[in-house]
């Protein structure tokens, strides 16, 4: 009786790679879709938010801008949304300091 071989080399190379590419496929199969998510989300930010829900609820900015980064004193930073065709005509701009959401202004960009 003769042992039967093994899988082939190629064959199980493919396979790891077909299951490393896998989360990466799905990620930009559902971009899209998140994008649109995040940016109907965009009114519901309150003053009090921490800036990492923020990041969670409707993604990084399209934007960064330091208003004071000076040692010992608080951080302060502005972010930009632009118009999203989920959010269309509006800018969102929200001031965070020490991490925290101070103030969020939603004004129509025409």
């Amino acid at each position: 009786m003769t042992a039967s071989p093994g899988p082939n080399p190629r064959r199980r190379s493919l396979l790891r790679f077909g299951i490393a590419a896998l989360p990466a496929l799905i990620a930009v199969a559902t971009a899209g879709d998140a994008l649109a998510a995040d940016a109907a989300e965009r009114g519901f930010i309150r003053s009090g938010m921490a800036e990492a829900e923020v990041l969670l609820r409707i993604g990084k900015p399209d934007q960064k801008t330091f208003v004071r980064n000076i040692k010992g004193h608080p951080e302060e930073k502005t972010w930009a949304y632009f118009p999203h065709s989920r959010d269309a005509q509006t800018l969102t701009l929200i001031t965070l300091r020490s991490g925290l959401v101070q103030r969020v202004e939603r004004k129509i960009a025409r």
